[in-house]
């Protein structure tokens, strides 16, 4: 697994150098849908001042935004490249910590650090099933009891549906299984709406919101881009009002799900906490009682050491 776990740094590294992540979200309209979209349900659960995680910073887009609102932040990137444009593009007065590291191991931040986590991208560079759950169980491990998760996938069906619109030649090609229409894991890693839902599951997330972040806003990018304003927040209604319908789900090129920690999970967690202070406790009371047995007064009438 470590093999795996090498190959998929170096892969995510290959791919930044010349895929550019500073232009995906903010530098359209088009683009901006998804941003928009996901800093709305993060500021319904979180509020200034409040710890949040990125896990796959990027950039930064949310996390040098976040931080200038006033949000506690913490970016940490995989890529090198990431965490130095980070760090030049931060005000050092805002309350940001930036840091390279990985997802599947973030042992240099403490249990229940944070009161959200966002696991954007992670998801979906990681190939193996293994990886994906450590970097689950790391993004809930930091999380306090009763923060939110935002987790980001990419849809498998709706990707066989843009490149057909962009190149209808794809659907002969070898990009993927012409039975299953499973796609080829490259330069991502796709979900079905069914299989993102039961990764969750399986980890122990209990989904709160299921949300089509950008819809089909790289299909219709051209007519989106060249809205004017009114228009632009007219089809921004318009997206609102769908992105947590079921039937669009399948049909948005990002998915958002909003999360928290399985309650099952926390109350166990929880249980097994109280059952070790009790331990505890007990242990402590037996260690005071043979102190105070070995220091008690003789019986009366006794004189120690003789009969």
């Amino acid at each position: 697994m470590n093999e795996s776990k090498s190959h998929d740094t170096r892969r995510t590294e290959a791919l930044y150098e010349v895929y550019d992540e500073e232009e995906r979200l903010n530098h359209t309209k088009a683009g901006s849908i998804e941003f928009l979209t996901t800093l709305h349900y993060i500021k319904r659960y979180v509020k200034p001042g409040q710890k949040i995680l990125d896990i796959g910073a990027g950039t930064g887009a949310y996390s040098l935004y976040l931080a200038e609102q006033g949000y506690s932040m913490t970016a940490v990137d995989l890529v090198a490249k990431h965490v130095e444009i980070m760090q030049q593009k931060a005000d050092p007065a805002w309350p940001l910590t930036i840091r390279q590291g990985n997802a599947t191991d973030l042992s240099f931040f403490a249990d229940h650090s944070f009161d959200a986590v966002l696991l954007l991208g992670p998801l979906y560079h990681l190939r193996e099933k293994e990886d994906r759950a450590k970097a689950m169980a790391e993004a809930k491990r930091v999380l306090k009891d009763d923060g939110a998760l935002f987790i980001g996938f990419i849809p498998n069906d709706v990707v066989l549906l843009r490149e057909f619109f962009f190149d209808p030649a794809f659907l002969t090609g070898d990009s993927y299984d012409h039975d299953t229409f499973r796609l080829a894991d490259d330069p991502f890693v796709f979900f079905t709406v069914e299989q993102c839902r039961h990764m969750l599951k399986e980890n122990g997330v209990d989904i709160v919101h299921e949300v089509a972040a950008d819809g089909l806003a790289e299909i219709f990018a051209e007519k989106i881009n060249a809205l004017d304003e009114e228009g632009f927040l007219q089809y921004l209604k318009l997206h609102f009002y769908l992105c947590e319908k079921p039937e669009m789900l399948g049909h948005s090129h990002h998915l958002l799900y909003v999360g928290k920690k399985s309650w099952k999970q926390g109350f166990y967690k929880r249980l097994e906490d109280a059952l070790d202070k009790w331990d505890r406790i007990k242990e402590e009371r037996a260690k005071e009682k043979e102190e105070r047995d070995k220091h008690a007064s003789p019986v009366s009438g006794e004189t120690p050491g003789r009969k």
